[in-house]
């Protein structure tokens, strides 16, 4: 549970920084609301300097470390108008890095989604949750063992048990969510 706990907060350190520019990152930058050869002049790749700065054609540097895309573009929007360049420009910031550091953060979290299966299975344990996961489903991946009562399979859910009958098509498709334990138990003497 703690390994969990520690996931999930790094998993949200990194989405709360979700789309910080940092220095040494190169941006893509593009603009629209002005004459198609000004475009030109504009679009394009724009490092961040170790200083955490880009520099921009008529209106030098702009601080960007720090910021986020969209804030940095009404940054820049801001400076060419207060210049007097263009009265309407509309900017774009692209950061590739950040985009890929919300991905792998939004897989973490995934990852911690799991439920976990037990009792009369031979492949006990945690398994990832994805959504549509049904209790029979979870049990068949799990690979009942002989002995394994599926009249009788146990679902442990916020702290409450219910019991399903896996024999009969009205319990097969029931939904499973992140977290479930779920005990298949051993069948009575008499085979029930």
């Amino acid at each position: 549970m703690k390994i969990l706990v520690n996931l999930f907060l790094i998993a949200l350190t990194i989405l709360s920084a979700q789309g910080q520019i940092k220095p040494k990152q190169t941006l893509e930058i593009t603009i629209t609301g002005v004459p198609i050869s000004e475009q030109g002049r504009l679009n394009g790749a724009y490092p961040v300097s170790v200083d955490g700065y880009i520099d921009m054609w008529k209106i030098g540097k702009v601080r960007a470390a720090g910021l986020k895309s969209a804030q940095l573009a009404s940054s820049i929007a801001a400076k060419f108008q207060s210049a007097q360049i263009y009265t309407d420009p509309v900017f774009q910031v692209l950061n590739r890095a950040a985009a890929e550091e919300e991905k792998r953060a939004k897989e973490l979290v995934k990852d911690t989604k799991k439920f976990t299966v037990g009792g009369q299975v031979t492949r006990p344990g945690q398994q990832q949750w994805t959504e549509g996961t049904t209790l029979y489903g979870a049990v068949q991946s799990a690979s009942p063992t002989p002995f394994g009562a599926l009249n009788r399979v146990k679902l442990y859910r916020n702290g409450k048990v219910y019991t399903y009958n896996l024999k009969t098509d009205t319990h097969k498709g029931l939904l499973i969510y992140a977290n479930d334990l779920i005990e298949v138990p051993e069948k009575k003497w008499n085979g029930g």
